[in-house]
């Protein structure tokens, strides 16, 4: 299952020197405006303890992570949604994306240039919240547009529902706020979701603070929460200064002492993929023999077979069944033999939820 997160903020907040220390991808940071032209995409592997803890056990020919696409997308200014600056492809690169990291500067530093002239994160945040509300607004007032008359003339109920939808989603978007706080349940959403809105992408909120500030936050984060507390995101403290140094440690105990000198038990970096994680909602099942052991990428919810189909297709539409050891099981007895002989495997059809952390064996037939 493939996941992107676009990396998104004004020019010169560390957007690029955060995406250098996620992905082996190299943009270029440099300490002026538009420095990122084209969309630079990185592949993260995804940490989990987990996985390493099974290959140890079962020593498989290769371990295989879960990983995420990064995108570093061009820095955005006033009139975006308008096609000022590099407004345009901003906008057209953030729609592909599943979720939006927006990176706020909290620091200060006079070596490092605002292309506003000071620092102010509410500020930045509004900027860009402004362009992207703007350009849902458009969107949704030219499709109201196309169903309103249908919604109040004719009989189809799809087309009043949608007109309803809109109408809540447009009233909202009039009003300076994200499409995704709207009273609107999920069900209603599906109503409108092939306008793949801007607003509506699940976002975390990365402060990117000076050293001092990495383990406390300051006023400017401070800032910052309160003016997300009602829209449902997160808030992550990262100082991308720190992560481009622990990045260039060639060693995981170089790095660990880094971050014991710091006062911090991991990397910012780990913090960010698994909050991208917990943003889309997602889970991860395990498969596990001695040619490989591997992590999979599942939405939350997911049952066995639709688990099956994200390692092949034919899977799920040949499924069968499933056998299932939870984590902690295998981790008890050591090994599946083991399990099983403490009748720990269960067998499991079409209608079981895959839970977070099972280990799967799936028989099909096609």
């Amino acid at each position: 299952m493939a996941l992107q997160c676009g990396i998104v903020g004004l020019p010169n907040v560390g957007k690029s020197t955060l995406f250098n220390c996620l992905s082996n991808a190299k943009a270029q940071a440099a300490n002026f405006p538009f420095c990122t032209i084209e969309p630079n995409v990185g592949v993260i592997t995804v940490p989990d303890e987990r996985l390493n803890k099974l290959a140890e056990l079962v020593n498989p020919q290769r371990i295989v992570p879960n990983t995420i696409e990064i995108v570093d997308i061009a820095g955005l200014v006033k009139g975006a949604s308008k096609g000022e600056g590099l407004g345009n492809q901003f906008l057209g690169n953030i729609r592909t994306t599943n979720a939006i990291i927006h990176v706020l500067r909290c620091f200060d530093d006079g070596n490092v240039i605002h292309v506003d002239g000071s620092v102010d994160p509410i500020r930045d945040k509004e900027i860009i919240d402004t362009e992207l509300q703007l350009k849902d607004l458009d969107t949704v007032v030219k499709r109201i547009q196309k169903v309103e008359k249908m919604a109040k003339t004719g009989g189809d109920k799809d087309a009043k529902k949608t007109f309803e939808i809109l109408s809540v989603v447009k009233e909202h978007l009039e009003a300076g706020k994200s499409a995704r706080t709207a009273a609107i349940s999920e069900e209603d959403f599906e109503y409108i979701a092939d306008l793949t809105l801007l607003t509506i992408k699940p976002v975390l909120y990365v402060c990117n603070v000076d050293e001092a500030s990495v383990n406390t936050g300051n006023a400017y984060v401070d800032r910052v929460k309160e003016a997300v507390k009602d829209e449902k995101a997160q808030v992550l403290i990262i100082s991308a200064q720190i992560e481009s140094e622990i990045a260039q440690l060639e060693s995981y105990e170089e790095r660990q002492m880094f971050l014991d000198d710091l006062g911090l038990e991991e990397s910012g970096v780990y913090k960010l993929i698994r909050a991208a994680y917990s943003l889309l909602d997602l889970a991860t099942y395990f498969t596990a023999g001695v040619q490989e052991v591997r992590a999979w990428t599942i939405e939350k919810g997911f049952t066995a077979p639709q688990a099956a189909g994200v390692i092949h297709t034919d899977f799920e539409k040949g499924f069968i069944r499933a056998e299932v050891i939870k984590y902690a099981d295998f981790i008890q007895y050591g090994s599946e033999s083991a399990v099983k002989e403490a009748g720990k495997l269960s067998v499991e059809g079409k209608t079981y939820i895959v839970e977070d952390g099972d280990i799967m064996h799936f028989r099909f037939n096609v």
